[in-house]
């Protein structure tokens, strides 16, 4: 494209436009073309506005992917709301605290999803029941919560929830008129998104991102990938993540490729997927490709059309990445590097060789610059580890109502702190040492221990507490929580991990627990987590 639109809104109108024979969605047995998904989408704003959205007013997506998700993302969007995203693994504690601080007007869930209803669950963890016009008592602000039809089972009716189709209906109370001059007070600096990231104090903070920004970092990643509207991306990536959401399908939107939203992860249905509708883009972890290799039908099926891989999240091993060329006839494996703050910092390039993609996270895109610097701020030289820092138009715009921890994130001439390590090659490849000081990935799912210790901390008996990945086979790393106890408590494994999955989503749980009788510090009083995951690793 000549020139990028400024909003999202204006994003689905040009492309149904730009790409009016062309399919955008493909869900199972649902299709869209671009301009039915424009449609729907005007559709969904308009019945938004009906029901109450101002411009300005937050609305969450609670759900896995599909169709659904997007619609509802960009209705809101179009009806001048910022859009918050919520991880389908939440508990009813964690989305119930998100909710309460976005003041969210209205939110998208499932019927139901893998046998859990998601009301249900916020319900559990405020101990109230629908009251008066609102779904929640807990939630003075939420007045409508919209059930998306994953199951197809019937819901009675309940104050202020509906179904997806009752939202839809809501539509014929405003004109197109009305629609479209809300969507044109969108701004490209509007507030677009707001994706919380837990940090080092272990309590999530909301990124804001523009409009502009989330299309122009989706427009970086379409550019180093050279995505067209010929390809078939299998979003596999979760919407709420920034992967999925903006290096997905606000890609595939721009480029005029077919969407297809993954719902659950299965290798059997993967690969029937990949030869049916002929996929060319298949993002995911390492483990995912491996899964692929190591299939015992793999042979059955075709899977020539696959270009493209997207890979990260762990370290990609330079044979597995032959094999994905030589097995699975990829002609471009990428790898990158990206944060909440900033989506996309860094991508490997087209051409570039498998040592390359296995051992940096590629070069700057998106109108990046990159330094590693010391602990003074003072940029090191190639080869040499420190932290890294970004400057540039896509750096958030702050912390959601934390202008404390947005100071101490971002300098006042633009550097963001990343918190990760790493350094910089001679050709500006970077290559990242440690993730964060702390930070491990369990199954491509970023925890950071804070949030782990402080549930844990709330244990009678707890002396302190510290947590550290491990590695294991199939997931890459799990948490291990390494407690010290006071002596006439009996605190034992199972209740720590069960008291964990009362307030953690299912992957930050630790799949194991160790007691000391101290753990190991720096001269400061800090606990030394490297030494302690080795002693831990040394051990098992």
């Amino acid at each position: 494209m000549s020139e990028l639109p400024d909003t999202l809104p204006g994003l689905i109108e040009a492309s149904s436009q730009r790409f009016a024979d062309r399919t955008a969605v493909i869900d199972g047995a649902r299709r869209l073309s671009y301009p039915e998904l424009a449609a729907l989408v005007r559709r969904t704003a308009r019945a938004l506005i009906a029901t109450g959205i101002e411009a300005g007013d937050t609305v969450c997506v609670w759900s896995p992917n599909t169709y659904h998700w997007i619609v509802a993302a960009l209705g809101a969007q179009a009806a001048g709301a910022r859009l918050v995203t919520l991880n389908t693994r939440f508990t009813g504690a964690e989305a119930l605290d998100i909710l309460d601080r976005t003041n969210a007007r209205a939110l998208f869930l499932p019927d139901r999803f893998l046998g859990n209803d998601y009301l249900a669950t916020l319900r559990a963890a405020t101990g109230s029941q629908a009251v008066g016009n609102g779904p929640l008592a807990a939630l003075a602000t939420l007045e409508l919560v919209v059930r998306l039809p994953l199951s197809g089972e019937e819901s009675g009716p309940e104050p202020g929830v509906i179904s997806w189709e009752q939202l839809l209906a809501r539509s014929a109370e405003v004109d197109e008129q009305s629609a479209a001059a809300r969507m044109a007070d969108v701004t490209g600096d509007d507030v677009a998104d707001i994706l919380f990231t837990s940090g080092t104090t272990g309590r999530p903070k909301g990124a804001m991102s523009s409009h502009r920004q989330t299309i122009a970092v989706a427009a970086s990643w379409a550019q180093c990938a050279q995505v067209t509207e010929q390809d078939v991306y299998l979003v596999t990536s979760p919407f709420f993540h920034s992967f999925g959401y903006k290096a997905g399908w606000v890609v595939a939107l721009l480029r005029g490729a077919t969407i297809i939203p993954q719902l659950t992860f299965d290798v059997d249905e993967l690969l029937e997927t990949v030869e049916r509708e002929r996929v060319t883009i298949l993002p995911g972890p390492p483990t995912i490709f491996q899964s692929l290799l190591a299939h015992p039908r793999r042979a059955r099926y075709d899977l020539a059309s696959l270009r493209l891989a997207v890979t990260g999240s762990a370290m990609v091993p330079v044979v597995l990445i032959e094999r994905m060329r030589s097995e699975l006839t990829f002609e471009t494996i990428l790898t990158g590097y990206g944060l909440t703050e900033a989506v996309v910092v860094t991508m490997c390039r087209p051409g570039d060789d498998a040592e390359t993609i296995s051992g940096t996270s590629g070069c700057a895109t998106a109108d990046f610059e990159i330094r590693v610097a010391n602990s003074e701020g003072h940029a090191l030289p190639s080869g040499e580890d420190g932290e890294i820092q970004l400057r540039g138009p896509n750096v958030m715009l702050g912390y959601l109502d934390d202008p404390e921890a947005t100071r101490a994130a971002i300098e006042p001439d633009g550097w963001l702190h990343t918190g990760d390590i790493g350094h910089l090659d001679e050709r500006g490849y970077l290559t990242i040492t440690d993730r964060l000081k702390d930070m491990f990935t369990v199954g491509g799912f970023n925890v950071y221990p804070a949030e782990v210790e402080n549930a844990i901390m709330r244990l009678d008996g707890v002396v302190e507490c510290a947590v550290v990945g491990i590695p294991e086979e199939r997931l890459g790393e799990v948490g291990l929580a390494c407690i010290v106890a006071q002596p006439d408590h009996a605190l034992d494994e199972q209740g720590v991990i069960a008291e964990c999955r009362e307030r953690l989503a299912n992957f930050k749980v630790p799949r194991e627990v160790a007691f000391f009788q101290e753990l190991p510090h720096n001269a400061s009083g800090k606990v030394l987590k490297r030494e302690l995951r080795e002693q831990a690793i040394a051990v098992r």
